[in-house]
């Protein structure tokens, strides 16, 4: 069966940061614990949500975590569970990328639950356990990339290395302030690196073989904006209408992913986990081609023209041209060639594919792939 499940109040427009207060009211948060990561608080944007939660005697009292690191780990969930329950918090605000958003909702689970963050885990059985104890969590991204405030899922590495996935409904953000203000003047390799991971969000989503018509659409728009104007946001991060689209397109990637992802996001998570200086979009984006090239043949795929029908949306001329065309915007947009360039070697294959066999993303790809699969996809994105 093939659930759909649309819960996450969004409010999407420039300036939509105003809203937290009001919103932290309506969820019903008297102190939150904001998380954040040292990043966005020295780009003056952890000042503006601070702000945005009032002056003076009237102000929202909070706490900061500010310590998320590029890919969360459990050490700072465990940290920022700490602050949480130092301060008697009674809620979550995440400030920042996938990173922060997941770091949080890490803590969401911690501090409501006992025992290590895997007992968690959607690969080690844990969705179930997660429980409505949850406290309430609104989510600021302020890259374009995860659509991490709109999704049920986190990623995060726990303290035996590997970088796990965890998923219940009870995490969802109750509410997403999509401001694309905040994500003027973003760098351009990052707005490149998150930008595809959008773009891989929305077609991985799209191929994925569950029944889910709405998230096809979702994914379908969502990938004609993105790849409409992720050069237009990276060549001028001042752009407005580019920096609104993108952010939509992030958001629609996840919306769309409650299908499930695939093999993209198996290999992704598992080399991040390996190396996790790695940044998770540019590996979407490297592995991409392969991993389309692979569910060419799936039946579903072709059954539905879904290869067609995501060129179509990307103004290509035929399903032939997705891998080419990606390879070649990666290189406009200043993306690495391949994983050589990011110092993957194949001495680390057995690793990568040992996790990518694990990952809760493998089986929703609409090809299973074989441990030889894999060594493929790796070889053609090295």
């Amino acid at each position: 069966m093939s659930q759909i499940l649309y819960l996450t109040n969004i409010q999407i427009e420039f300036g939509a940061l105003k809203l937290l207060a009001s919103e932290c009211e309506r969820t019903g948060m008297r102190k939150p614990l904001i998380v954040t990561d040292p990043g966005v608080k020295a780009a003056g944007l952890l000042e503006r949500a601070v702000t945005a939660l009032g002056t003076g005697t009237s102000a929202l009292p909070h706490a900061v975590f500010d310590q998320t690191p590029s890919n969360p780990t459990e050490a700072a969930v465990r940290a920022a569970q700490a602050l949480y329950e130092q301060h008697g918090c009674d809620g979550l605000v995440a400030l920042g990328g996938g990173s922060a958003i997941d770091c949080a909702k890490g803590v969401a689970i911690a501090v409501a639950h006992p025992g290590p963050l895997k007992t968690y885990a959607t690969i080690e059985g844990g969705s179930p356990k997660i429980t409505d104890r949850v406290p309430p969590l609104i989510a600021i991204p302020t890259t374009a990339g995860t659509g991490s405030e709109v999704a049920r899922g986190a990623i995060v590495i726990v303290d035996d290395g590997r970088k796990l996935g965890f998923h219940s409904w009870h995490i969802l953000p109750k509410t997403a302030l999509l401001d694309p203000e905040l994500t003027l003047g973003l760098p351009p390799l990052l707005t490149a690196a998150t930008g595809m991971d959008a773009i891989a969000h929305c077609m991985e989503t799209f191929m994925a073989a569950a029944f889910n018509p709405p998230a096809d659409g979702i994914a379908l728009d969502g990938l004609e904006r993105g790849w409409a104007h992720i050069e237009r946001a990276t060549r001028d991060g001042h752009d407005r209408e580019a920096r609104l689209h993108m952010m939509s397109a992030s958001m629609q990637g996840a919306m769309a992913f409650q299908k499930g992802l695939g093999c993209v996001h198996s290999l992704s998570h598992s080399l991040g986990g390996v190396n996790p200086r790695l940044h998770h979009g540019t590996l979407n984006a490297l592995f991409l081609p392969a991993v389309i090239a692979f569910n060419a043949q799936a039946e579903s795929v072709r059954k539905e023209h879904r290869l067609e029908r995501m060129a179509r949306a990307m103004g290509l001329a035929s399903a032939n041209d997705l891998g080419p065309a990606i390879r070649d915007m990666n290189a406009r947009l200043g993306l690495p060639s391949g994983l050589a360039a990011l110092g993957v070697t194949e001495d680390l294959f057995d690793r990568v594919i040992e996790g990518a066999l694990a990952d809760h993303c493998h089986k929703t790809n609409p090809r299973l792939a074989s441990a030889d699969d894999y060594r493929s996809m790796l070889q053609a994105a090295l």
